[in-house]
């Protein structure tokens, strides 16, 4: 049975997961709830998931062995039973796609999620600035031009106007484009001579200048003369993000891409019991020590809250700033097919090493030619050294050929998917791709009626990780969720 979270139903929302009271602690005795207002899902087989209601539950070390009525007293007559007072209980969520440090980092850090201009962003920075003069770089991110009135790119110049003595950082909100003031590119050393990276571009205004906007592995060049936090700033930042998930009734996420030393944070809590929920960890496949990490294979904790046996590939960029790689030239930008963030002959090397050690593959591919490339490399590899039925996963599969879409099938390939993120490009995804690619866009109805498992998710901090927030598409459109967080 999955773990609960107690739900008030009080206009704040406020949630309260029964994992972290007393009496569900992992060496409790068998314990009956009564007097609850409960619902679960069911799923029949061959049918779509149910919805149940449930007045009483029953729970032994922290796992549920029993949920329906009054008959449980009966049968767990020796059993401590504990009154609910009709309270509201429902399952634990469970988000298939998250970055759990990138979100305890985002809540110390100014958010710019609801900004309506580059105006608004910068005046909003500098209410922050103010109020943290201690901090030697100014960082945050959320920004998304698509929803200022003129849909450009902010400049450095825009924040120099404000905020000169001190390098600012912000990260656009899919997190594959940065925003930098001068004294930032100063710091990184970036110039008009600077050469644009592999899978990346210095955004240049026409005279070949830096405009302050990096795309995906250019913002390599600013992040690697960014302080590191400490390892009491990422701890100070794992426990915001689980007070958070906790808060919002997430009792479980998968972590895409997290290096060793979050890895190693990770095992300490788990082997402490202070791990509030269970984390689902992706290696980066850019971690230098992944070697290593695969070498001594996969990892559960002893109190099954941390599980390793996965690693995150990432194959391109994202759709809005124009990084996702597409098979045919941007409709909007003629001259840009998107950028590969990990050359083809590199993901290749990354399958055939990961494969044999028995670890999942999860590739970001969220443009219909890294999705090919993907899904190309998943049939070579399997036919090559097998794997296939690892689970491994396509990361967004957000934009797929539709002559594509069957492959998930073929090759048993799980699609992992954000529903939202349909929503909060609706704006835009047309112009990008035309209204024939959308037609392999965002399509998770069609892969659920030919079989394919979606894994759905947030891919918090870029989109809320508040499920009640998460804005969806019409019912029309809307697969059901056979258990899986929608």
């Amino acid at each position: 049975m999955p773990s609960i979270c107690l739900r008030r139903l009080l206009p704040s929302m406020l949630l309260a997961t029964l994992l972290t009271s007393p009496p569900l602690t992992a060496h409790a005795d068998t314990t009956r709830y009564f007097n609850v207002n409960g619902y679960t899902l069911v799923s029949p087989p061959g049918n779509d998931a149910e919805l149940k209601s449930f007045s009483s539950f029953v729970v032994r070390d922290g796992r549920f062995i029993a949920v329906g009525g009054e008959h449980l007293a009966e049968a767990y007559a020796e059993a401590t039973a504990v009154d609910l007072q009709q309270q509201t209980v429902l399952p634990g969520l469970i988000d298939a796609h998250g970055h759990v440090m990138g979100l305890g980092m985002r809540l110390s850090q100014v958010d710019l999620r609801d900004s309506e201009s580059a105006a608004a962003a910068v005046n909003q920075l500098v209410q922050f600035a103010q109020q943290h003069p201690q901090q030697s770089w100014l960082q945050g991110g959320g920004w998304n031009q698509e929803n200022w009135p003129d849909k450009r790119f902010p400049t450095a110049a825009m924040i120099d106007e404000q905020i000169a003595d001190r390098p600012v950082w912000l990260m656009r909100v899919d997190a594959h484009a940065g925003w930098a003031n001068q004294a930032a590119l100063d710091a990184a050393g970036i110039d008009a001579s600077s050469i644009d990276p592999d899978g990346g571009e210095i955004v240049r205004d026409q005279h070949g200048n830096p405009t302050g906007v990096l795309i995906d592995n250019a913002m390599n060049l600013v992040k690697r003369v960014i302080p590191e936090p400490t390892v009491a700033e990422q701890q100070q930042a794992l426990q915001l993000a689980f007070q958070r998930l906790l808060s919002l009734g997430i009792t479980s996420t998968h972590d895409a891409g997290v290096s060793a030393e979050q890895i190693a944070l990770y095992q300490r809590l788990a082997a402490n019991q202070q791990l509030p929920l269970r984390i689902y960890a992706m290696i980066a496949a850019t971690e230098p020590r992944l070697p290593e990490l695969l070498a001594q294979g996969p990892i559960t904790s002893a109190d099954d809250k941390f599980q390793l046996n996965s690693v995150k590939i990432y194959a391109d960029g994202a759709l809005g700033s124009r990084g996702a790689a597409l098979l045919e030239p941007y409709s909007d930008a003629p001259h840009q097919h998107g950028l590969l963030v990990t050359p083809v002959e590199d993901i290749a090397t990354l399958f055939n090493l990961i494969l044999p050690y028995g670890f999942q593959i999860n590739i970001h591919a969220i443009g219909d030619r890294a999705n090919r490339i993907a899904l190309d490399q998943f049939a070579r590899s399997f036919a090559e050294i097998g794997g296939k039925n690892l689970r491994n996963r396509v990361e967004h599969a957000q934009i797929v050929n539709k002559s594509d879409l069957k492959r998930f099938k073929s090759l048993n390939i799980i699609a992992s998917m954000q529903p939202t993120h349909a929503t909060s490009d609706k704006n835009m995804a047309e112009d990008r791709l035309g209204k024939a690619r959308m037609a392999g866009a965002y399509a998770w109805q069609t892969l659920l009626q030919q079989g394919t498992i979606v894994a759905a998710g947030s891919d918090f901090p870029v989109e809320p990780a508040n499920p009640s927030r998460r804005r969806y598409p019409p019912r029309s459109t809307r697969s059901t969720c056979r258990g899986l967080v929608c």
